[in-house]
């Protein structure tokens, strides 16, 4: 859900149901009742590998200056949109992911033309200037080592299987015992929670980054499907398992996105619940009933098929419609609902901006729980407020954590 293309994919898949939905049912009541099994089938389904890369490249341009044999790029045209116009450093990937550039600082827009022209700072990959088709990222960090990181690839043993992780240690010399647990969001990878990585080693902390079931690097569930945190959460409880089992006497838990929705499921029922000691979500589904209710809105759609895509995921007998082997209790992730109940510290970063997950959601948890801290940006679209202003984004988790974090003589917080 972190890294969606320029067209968000729920939206371009409810219009497709829509069309679906009315050639199959005829109008009214049918067509809500067969879009909202549409719905409900689309969100539990992961991206297929190799997310389509939609977004045209329109020019790159050379330094002349420079002799032309062995000229790098320095600036790439793509269409505007809110995307690509948001200020910060982002990852254009092309050729099929094979190529990848970091893009940034905005050079020139032309509202006529509708394009923008943005500085290429450096190539990792690929012949830039015959690309054709790129696809738009806010993980810019390929691997931690790319981040500027020591670090181990390791392998932790999920429910589902043995899955791919990354561990960052300490810097040398910090005497913090907790480490800090990035779980990414929806349609994204390991790759998105690296932006954390200079907060957290500003901190003296160690990180592990794994990936959970279905996310392309983890084995799949049995029915392949995503659980919207309902079931995800059982491998970030792994992770913290690993993270105690390496020496950790405690975790912090980062979650982006859906990945704020698995966290706040692995404080709820861990067996390690005792050891988390603090919260970090960026951009988080805090209320997938909400969620739902926002795209319907957008879509013009009934307000009466979200409570039908909640029935739907939520009866076993649906299982021909979603392909999910057990219901999924959108009640459990309602943490509006639940407010009450959080008891572990959490601070919330989220962008005014975010038109896919609102921020409205995470404003009004925190006047609910006393626990939850909130903080708003003013720009980046969904998951980007790292991207915009990465200096207030770890300043921001730099000056809320210490009080949470434990000290390796047990002498208490920072």
């Amino acid at each position: 859900m972190s890294e969606q293309t320029i067209l968000s994919p729920w939206r371009s898949g409810l219009r497709t149901g829509l069309i679906a939905g009315a050639g199959i049912a005829g109008i009214g009541v049918g067509v809500v009742a067969s879009l909202a099994g549409y719905y409900a089938r689309f969100v539990v389904t992961p991206p297929k590998l190799g997310a389509k890369e939609d977004v045209p490249v329109l020019g790159v341009g050379f330094d002349t200056a420079a002799p032309e044999e062995g000229r790098t790029p320095t600036s790439i045209t793509l269409p505007a949109t809110p995307y690509t116009l948001d200020p910060g450093r982002y990852l254009l990937t092309f050729d099929a992911g094979r190529g990848s550039a970091e893009v940034g600082e905005l050079l020139a827009y032309s509202p006529r033309q509708c394009t923008v022209t943005r500085a290429v700072q450096r190539v990792h990959g690929g012949d830039l200037a015959s690309a054709v088709r790129g696809r738009w990222s806010g993980s810019v960090l390929l691997d931690p080592g790319h981040a500027g990181y020591r670090y181990a690839d390791v392998t932790l043993e999920l429910p589902v299987g043995r899955a791919p992780a990354w561990t960052v240690p300490a810097p040398e010399g910090s005497d913090c015992a907790t480490w800090a647990v990035m779980v990414h969001g929806r349609g994204a990878s390991r790759r998105e929670t690296l932006r954390a990585l200079d907060a957290t080693q500003r901190l003296g902390m160690a990180s592990v980054h794994p990936s959970y079931r279905n996310d392309g690097e983890a084995p799949p569930s049995e029915d392949g499907r995503y659980g919207l945190g309902f079931t995800e959460w059982e491998d970030v409880d792994a992770a913290i398992g690993y993270a105690l089992e390496q020496g950790a006497r405690d975790v912090v838990l980062f979650g982006w996105s859906m990945g704020g929705a698995i966290v706040l499921q692995a404080a709820d029922k861990s067996r390690y619940a005792d050891s988390i000691r603090a919260l970090v979500l960026d951009g988080p589904v805090v209320d997938w009933f909400e969620l739902i209710r926002h795209h319907t809105e957008m879509m013009r759609l009934p307000l009466r098929m979200g409570q039908l895509v909640a029935d739907i995921l939520a009866t076993p007998r649906s299982k021909l419609m979603t392909g999910l082997d057990s219901p999924i209790l959108l009640t459990d992730l309602d943490w509006l609902t639940r407010s009450a109940e959080l008891t572990t510290p959490t601070l919330i970063i989220h962008s005014l901006r975010d038109d896919f997950v609102p921020a409205a959601t995470s404003a009004e948890l925190a006047a609910r729980s006393p626990v939850v801290d909130y903080v708003p940006f003013q720009e980046g679209q969904h998951t980007k407020e790292w991207n915009v202003d990465p200096e207030r984004w770890n300043r921001t988790v730099t000056q809320w954590l210490p009080p949470h974090l434990s000290r390796g003589d047990g002498a208490g917080s920072a």
